[in-house]
C-alpha cells in the first residue's frame, strides 16, 4: 500500500501543495513549525479520520479559512488505484469520498488506507492515563480486525444512553428507572462482553510481538509483559452492574465496565509506568506500535504506510539505529527537524519551509 500523491488545500499552514511520494524511505526535513509533521498528519487522517496529535478536526483548518481538503491517490498491493478525499469543515458535517463515492460512516473507510504513526507523544501510552492505553488497544483491535469497530461504536453508544439515564434519575431509583436500567444493562453487558473478548484476543496476539520488538530496539533480552484482566470479565458485567447500581445512581455515571479498563505493562517484572526509566518507557511505546504494525502486515498481507514523526531525536543513538535497522518494508516517511542518523539511508529527501516543498533529492 503506497500513497503516490498527496494534495492539501488550506490544511494547517498549507494554502495549497501537491506532493508526489515514493516507495521506500522518504525523509521530510524542516525546522519546527514549517509543516513537515502536517504532511504526515494528513496521510494518517485519511486512514482514521482523526488527528494523531489529539486535536479536534477544526484545528486542522488553516487560520481564516472555512474548510480544508486532503486528497490522496493510493495504490494497493494488487495494483488497485484508490482516490480518497476528505473535506473538513468548520460549519456543518465533514465529508469523505472514496473514488468519488461519499462514505456514510467513518468506519467504512477502514482498510482503504492503513497507516502506522510513531510520534513523541507515544510515550503517554506507557506513562499516561488508562484511557490512552484503552484507546491504543481498541485502535489496534480495529486495525487487526476492522469488524471490531462496530463493537466499539455500540459500546460507546449504549454507555452514553445509560449515563444519560443515570443523570436524569436525580439520584432516585424509582420503578421506572429500574426498568429502564434493566434494559440498558442487558445491552451494555452484551456489547461490552464482545469488546472485552476482542481486547483479550488482541493482547494475546500482541504480547509476544511487543517483547520481540522491544528486544530488537534495546538489543538485549528483556522480559516485557502486557496484561489485560479486568475484574468485570471474571464475574460477568451484568453481575457487576447489578452490584454497582446504587452507587451508579448516586454518582450519576457508570462505574464499572470496559470504559474503566486498563492494560498493565511491565518490564523485567516491575510496572513500566512507575518504575521504568524514560528510555525504557519510550522503547516500550515504540515496541507496542511496531508490534501492531507487524501484526497488521501479517493479517492483511501488505504493510501499512509507516510514519516516524520526529521520534529519532527522542532516542539515544543506539536505539535510533536499532529502530532504523528494523524499519519494516513498504512506504516509510521520516520527519525530522535535524540531521538524520547516518544509517537512515532515505531513498528521497524532501525539505519543507513555510508550508512549501522547497528542495528535494
Amino acid at each position: 500500500m503506497i500513497v503516490e500523491r498527496l494534495h492539501l488545500v488550506d490544511f494547517r499552514i498549507y494554502e495549497s501543495v501537491d506532493v508526489v511520494l515514493d516507495e521506500g524511505v522518504t525523509a521530510i526535513i524542516g525546522d519546527n513549525g514549517q509543516g513537515k509533521t502536517s504532511l504526515a498528519e494528513a496521510i494518517a487522517y485519511l486512514s482514521t479520520l482523526k488527528s494523531f496529535r489529539g486535536v479536534p478536526a477544526d484545528a486542522l483548518i488553516r487560520n481564516g479559512c472555512d474548510a480544508a481538503v486532503i486528497r490522496a491517490q493510493v495504490r494497493h498491493a494488487d495494483g488497485r488505484e484508490v482516490l480518497i478525499e476528505a473535506e473538513i469543515s468548520r460549519v456543518g458535517r465533514n465529508r469523505t469520498l472514496v473514488n468519488k463515492q461519499r462514505l456514510q460512516r467513518s468506519r467504512d473507510l477502514l482498510g482503504v488506507l492503513r497507516a502506522t504513526v510513531f510520534s513523541p507523544d507515544d510515550l503517554d501510552i506507557v506513562k499516561g492515563s488508562p484511557s490512552l492505553r484503552r484507546d491504543f488497544l481498541d485502535d489496534a483491535a480495529v486495525a487487526i480486525d476492522p469488524t471490531v469497530a462496530e463493537t466499539v461504536a455500540e459500546v460507546d453508544r449504549v454507555l452514553r444512553q445509560r449515563n444519560t439515564l443515570l443523570r436524569q434519575s436525580g439520584g432516585r431509583l424509582t420503578s421506572d428507572v429500574t426498568a429502564s436500567l434493566d434494559v440498558w444493562d442487558e445491552r451494555f453487558a452484551e456489547h461490552a462482553t464482545l469488546l472485552g473478548e476482542a481486547r483479550a484476543r488482541t493482547v494475546a496476539l500482541l504480547a509476544p510481538l511487543v517483547t520481540n520488538a522491544y528486544e530488537d530496539l534495546a538489543r538485549q533480552p528483556t522480559r516485557v509483559e502486557v496484561h489485560y484482566e479486568p475484574e468485570w470479565r471474571k464475574s460477568g458485567l451484568l453481575t457487576q452492574l447489578s452490584e454497582a447500581r446504587i452507587d451508579d445512581i448516586r454518582r450519576g455515571t457508570s462505574t464499572v465496565g470496559p470504559h474503566r479498563d486498563d492494560v498493565e505493562l511491565s518490564i523485567n517484572g516491575v510496572p513500566a509506568r512507575t518504575h521504568s526509566s524514560q528510555g525504557e518507557q519510550r522503547t516500550l511505546a515504540l515496541a507496542m506500535r511496531l508490534a501492531v504494525h507487524r501484526e497488521v502486515h501479517r493479517v492483511m498481507g501488505t504493510p501499512p504506510v509507516l510514519v516516524l514523526d520526529d521520534v529519532l531525536s527522542e532516542l539515544d543513538p543506539t536505539r535510533a539505529s536499532a529502530l532504523l535497522e528494523h524499519v519494516p518494508e513498504g512506504q516509510v516517511l521520516i520527519t525530522s527537524a535535524g540531521r538524520l542518523p547516518d544509517d537512515a539511508h532515505p531513498r528521497r529527501i524532501m525539505r519543507i519551509k513555510a508550508g512549501q516543498v522547497v528542495e528535494g533529492a
